[in-house]
């Protein structure tokens, strides 16, 4: 389903502030696979979540979605396929408009009616209210509310579902739940998990929760220095404690990890 061959970034290239954000990242993903990204801050899992959305072209090598090169597609036609959610519970929604109105832009976006004239019908209205029940939010019966009114879990759960309302392709998930309160983010989560294995949604999700890159998915990536430095997935995954995982980072990477957040949410765990 994704390809990316030797993509490289480098930002800044020639000067002080020179950042070799991606340096040759190689990764393959099968339909309906789904991978947990792990690392510390500056490790690249946003720039890598960015050069496949298409926030910039990437200095070299190339990125492959279904067979499809979009290695020079515009972030705005890569939309249709690729469905994004930020750590911000604001990004991905527009406040002033209804909760209709903001699925409908996602649903007209993503099914490709991109005339001025498009309209929203009465089949269309009864998904949104059918796909909002779904989430045991009671949003389905606030479809006229401006989505300025919901809380952050409310939106990021909204957002979700107008990422997923038509299937993508690709599903990237930056940090999703991580500026919600526990119960809320555990709720969002399990709403992810929900709609990500009932549609066979292949997806990418960056997570700083040691426990939740070994237990959600079937796929735990780590991250260091723009490069992807563990890859662990099938038997070899199956049993591997935090403590395993921060060793096996700690060999390939030539250094132990040493992002507070992350390893706070290891003593957590």
């Amino acid at each position: 389903m994704l390809d990316l061959k030797n993509v490289g970034k480098t930002f800044n290239p020639g000067t002080v502030n020179e950042k070799k954000a991606l340096t040759g990242v190689n990764l393959h993903l099968e339909p309906g696979d789904f991978a947990t990204i792990v690392g510390s801050n500056g490790a690249g899992k946003s720039t890598l979540f960015n050069a496949i959305a298409g926030s910039f072209v990437p200095d070299t090598g190339s990125i492959v979605l279904d067979g499809q090169d979009i290695t020079f597609l515009p972030d705005y036609r890569r939309s249709k396929t690729i469905g994004r959610m930020f750590q911000d519970p604001l990004r991905g929604t527009a406040p002033n408009m209804t909760i209709e109105e903001n699925l409908a832009l996602a649903y007209l976006r993503a099914s490709g009616q991109t005339s001025p004239f498009s309209r929203i019908t009465r089949a269309d209205r009864e998904l949104f209210a059918s796909r909002l029940a779904q989430l045991g939010l009671g949003l389905e019966n606030r479809m006229k509310q401006p989505v300025g009114l919901l809380s952050g879990g409310q939106r990021q759960a909204l957002t979700l579902l107008m990422a997923t309302l038509v299937t993508p392709k690709l599903l990237l998930l930056d940090e999703h739940t991580a500026a919600l309160d526990p119960a809320t983010a555990d709720k969002v989560l399990e709403l992810t998990k929900s709609i990500v294995a009932e549609h066979h949604i292949t997806c990418l999700m960056i997570t700083h929760n040691m426990h939740d890159a070994l237990t959600l998915g079937n796929r735990t990536l780590m991250m260091d220095s723009g490069r992807i430095v563990l890859d662990i997935t099938g038997p070899e995954r199956e049993g591997l404690t935090v403590d395993d995982l921060l060793q096996r980072f700690a060999k390939n990477a030539g250094h132990a990890l040493s992002d507070d957040r992350v390893l706070l949410s290891q003593a957590e765990e």
